[in-house]
């Protein structure tokens, strides 16, 4: 089992900046990947960054430019560095983190998540 806890959520002003942060503990040995989802109201659950082991990144299309991903050396935390942010970027995100099996990502652990307001 792994938990995920992923803090620094807020309100914050169009334009301004935050950094959310997650930490992984539990049978992480095969994390293979770890990342950031979130969801508005009324709205599906979304991609926002993710980033393997290795270092390979993917963001969200609606994110690309304001948002960077990073993991620690231990590679049992994330974070995601957003700035520019707007109102749009509103919604709850959540820390998740992928199993490796071998052959393909067969697990999906999830963080409770954290609520982001983008409002003046």
């Amino acid at each position: 089992q792994v938990k995920l806890v992923d803090t620094g959520g807020g309100l914050v002003q169009p334009g301004g900046s935050l950094r959310l942060s997650c930490a992984a503990s539990g049978d992480i040995f095969n994390i293979h990947r770890m990342g950031w989802y979130r969801q508005a109201p009324g709205k599906e659950r979304e991609l926002v960054a993710t980033i393997t082991h290795s270092g390979g990144i993917n963001y969200g299309d609606s994110v690309k430019g304001r948002f960077t991903v990073s993991t620690n050396n231990d590679k049992n935390a994330v974070y995601l560095q957003m700035d520019s942010l707007k109102p749009e970027d509103t919604a709850v995100y959540f820390c998740n983190a992928a199993r490796w099996n071998g052959l393909r990502y067969d697990l999906q652990y999830w963080g409770r998540g954290t609520q982001v307001t983008v409002s003046s």
